[in-house]
């Protein structure tokens, strides 16, 4: 499956209501810019993950729920959370 820019955003927004038990409406889009990262795994690698080294160019989406922000990373192949609660996630 390949992701738009859009449907990255509202597939990460979905992913964010669901892990914090929230409505989606509450999932405030903060920015959303077109990012060049360092590697397959959008700079974000999960435990003992090992990415191909070529830069993937997407999209770093950031979120706010009651103040807090959340990060995200997405290019058409797959979208991943950033740093939350310690650690990077594969969200699809």
């Amino acid at each position: 499956m390949g992701f738009t820019r859009n449907e990255a955003i509202e597939a990460a927004r979905q992913d964010l209501a669901k892990r914090l038990r929230v409505d989606e409406d509450s999932v405030e889009e903060v920015s959303v810019i077109d990012k060049d990262f360092p590697d397959m795994s959008l700079g974000a690698p999960v435990e003992d993950e090992m990415a191909a080294q070529m830069i993937s160019t997407g999209w770093q989406i950031e979120f706010g729920v009651d103040g807090k922000t959340y990060e995200y990373r997405a290019d058409k192949f797959h979208i991943r959370l950033v740093d939350f609660e310690g650690q990077n996630y594969v969200v699809d």
